[in-house]
């Protein structure tokens, strides 16, 4: 893609950005904005996110895909996706390696009821080639223990 992080974010309501620590940390958007209420996220990567093999490092995509798959959870009560949820559980399976260029990951509510939803997410890079899979289990915050 041609336009930089900075540009897509200019004037897009939709997105969020710099509202969590590692938002601001790594440097990830979330698009909540989609018409099929999944969020997505996106990461251009730089020297910062690689590990010593010169790949993306693990923690960084799994952050990725944690945020994408939570945001997708709050876009099923919340049309901003800021209402909080909680991560239960999350399992990741790293599929492919990326060196350079912008990863973008998806979520997808697969099931849940009253109290826990299921989100699976996936990270793909800039061909749609598949890197990494999640799946995890959310539950909402509920509101007196908001901040």
């Amino acid at each position: 893609m041609s336009e930089d992080s900075s540009d897509i974010a200019s004037g897009t309501p939709n997105l969020i950005r710099d509202e969590t620590g590692p938002q601001r940390l790594i440097g990830y958007l979330l698009d909540v904005g989609q018409a099929d209420r999944r969020a997505r996220g996106w990461l251009d990567l730089d020297p910062r996110h690689l590990n010593r093999h010169g790949v993306l490092h693990g923690g960084i995509a799994t952050t990725l895909l944690d945020s994408v798959c939570g945001a997708t959870a709050s876009l099923t009560v919340d049309a901003t996706g800021r209402v909080p949820f909680l991560t239960i559980s999350l399992t990741t399976q790293f599929v492919a390696a990326a060196r350079a260029g912008r990863v973008t990951a998806t979520g997808r509510l697969i099931g849940g009821g009253r109290s826990l939803l299921y989100v699976e997410g996936i990270l793909e890079d800039e061909g749609e080639r598949l890197l990494a899979t999640a799946t995890g289990v959310f539950k909402r915050v509920p509101a007196e223990q908001k901040a």
